[in-house]
């Protein structure tokens, strides 16, 4: 039986462990460098409380984390302060067990409890497990980006899908922090 919790700082090497292979090897990540367990508390430390991450873990309190989401600031202008930018990995051999619907399903209550609009996916193409992935929990492809990525020798395109977490009010409302609002799972 899986568990899924918030994210604590001791987590941030099983994290960084799950994320390496993602960096080192595929173009699902652009960034060439995996970030040590240091640089992922780092990380986690600059949501401030506002942006959750999630883990999943195989159930028990010391159980092993199977599996990470988070979101982050779309953009850094004030005025994209209302939308999020969203992330799931799954450490090798997860897949496909329903870990990261689960995992990501909670993500997105969370933020559409704690007041965000939409959430941004952004993924590298192609990549059918994560369009899957997106398509369960709500989102819906918005556009591509061609050739913007260069990785492996070779130019990747970029898909970005979109979930509607709440209504664009007018005024909107300011989000709730993860902090206060917790994990949520409808």
């Amino acid at each position: 039986m899986i568990a899924i919790r918030a994210a604590r700082p001791e987590d941030a090497a099983a994290i960084a462990a799950i994320y390496a292979p993602y960096v080192e090897t595929g173009t699902v990540s652009f960034e060439l460098e995996p970030p040590d367990a240091r640089a992922m508390r780092a990380r986690m430390a600059a949501s401030e409380g506002l942006y959750p991450w999630l883990v999943v873990t195989n159930g028990d309190e010391a159980g092993g984390v199977l599996g990470y989401a988070y979101a982050t600031k779309f953009r850094d202008r004030p005025a994209y302060r209302y939308i999020v930018e969203t992330s799931v990995y799954l450490a090798s051999g997860t897949q496909g067990q329903g870990n990261g619907r689960q995992l990501y399903k909670a993500l997105v209550d969370t933020l559409r409890a704690q007041g965000f609009t939409h959430a941004i996916g952004a993924i590298a193409l192609p990549n059918d497990h994560s369009i899957r992935l997106h398509e369960s929990v709500g989102f819906r492809r918005t556009g591509v980006l061609r050739e913007v990525g260069y990785k492996q020798g070779r130019w990747i395109d970029v898909g970005f899908w979109q979930c509607v977490l709440n209504p664009a009010t007018i005024p909107p409302m300011e989000p709730r922090p993860f902090n206060e609002v917790g994990l949520i799972r409808d």
